[in-house]
C-alpha cells in the first residue's frame, strides 16, 4: 500500500492504494468519481477517458489518455479533469449543451470519453474540420449510435453549424384488422 497524491478537478486527494491500482480504480472507487466508466480494461473502448496535464500548466485542461491503463501512482504529477469537473461556475461546458441539444446522449456510457476528447480537440482547434473531428473521437466507441448527432455537436460546440431541428416522424394509426390475433393452426418447418 503507498499513499498516492491525486489532483483531481482542482482538488488534491490523498488515496492509500496498492501499486497495480490505475488511475480509473482510484476515481471511481477511491474518490466516488464514477462518471468515467469502466468499459474493456484494456485501452479499447474510450468510456475510462480523463484529460490530463502537467501540474502547474496554465491554459488547456490537456491531453485525452485511457484511465484504465494508467496507473494511478504515475498520474501523480499531473493535473486530471474528469467529466464531474468539465463543467465550470457559469454551469455546462459547450460541449456537454451541444450533445444535449443535439440529441448525442444515448446511453451515457461512452458520453463522459467522448465530451472529454471533444473538449481536448476544442482546446487545440478551435473551428475543427469533420475528418479532425474524427480522428479525435476515433479512440472512443459508441455502441448505440451512427456518430452523426456526435459529430453534429462537436461541430456545435466549435460554432461551426446549429441544431439540427428535425421534425418527429408521423406515423399512422394501424388499421383495426392488425391488431386482431390470429389463430395459427400449424406451424410448418
Amino acid at each position: 500500500m503507498q499513499l498516492l497524491h491525486l489532483f483531481v478537478n482542482g482538488e488534491e486527494h490523498a488515496v492509500a492504494a496498492p501499486g497495480q491500482r490505475t488511475l480509473l480504480e482510484a476515481l471511481r472507487y477511491d474518490l466516488m468519481l464514477t462518471g468515467s466508466k469502466q468499459g474493456c480494461d484494456k485501452g479499447d473502448c474510450g468510456a475510462c477517458t480523463v484529460l490530463v496535464r502537467p501540474r502547474g500548466d496554465s491554459g488547456f485542461r490537456g491531453e485525452p489518455i485511457l484511465a484504465c491503463i494508467t496507473l494511478a501512482a504515475d498520474a501523480q504529477d499531473l493535473e486530471i479533469t474528469t467529466i464531474e469537473g468539465l463543467a465550470g461556475p457559469l454551469g455546462l461546458d459547450p460541449i456537454q449543451r451541444a450533445f444535449a441539444d443535439c440529441g448525442a446522449l444515448q446511453c451515457g456510457f461512452c458520453q463522459p470519453g467522448m465530451m472529454l476528447s471533444a473538449r481536448a480537440l476544442l482546446d487545440k482547434c478551435d473551428k475543427p474540420t469533420l475528418p479532425q473531428i474524427q480522428e479525435a473521437l476515433s479512440g472512443n466507441l459508441c455502441r448505440c449510435t451512427g456518430y452523426t448527432k456526435i459529430y453534429e455537436a462537436v461541430e456545435v460546440a466549435a460554432g461551426l453549424r446549429t441544431p439540427s431541428s428535425r421534425a418527429p416522424v408521423q406515423s399512422e394509426r394501424a388499421a383495426a384488422s392488425d391488431s386482431k390475433a390470429q389463430t395459427v393452426t400449424e406451424i410448418v418447418p
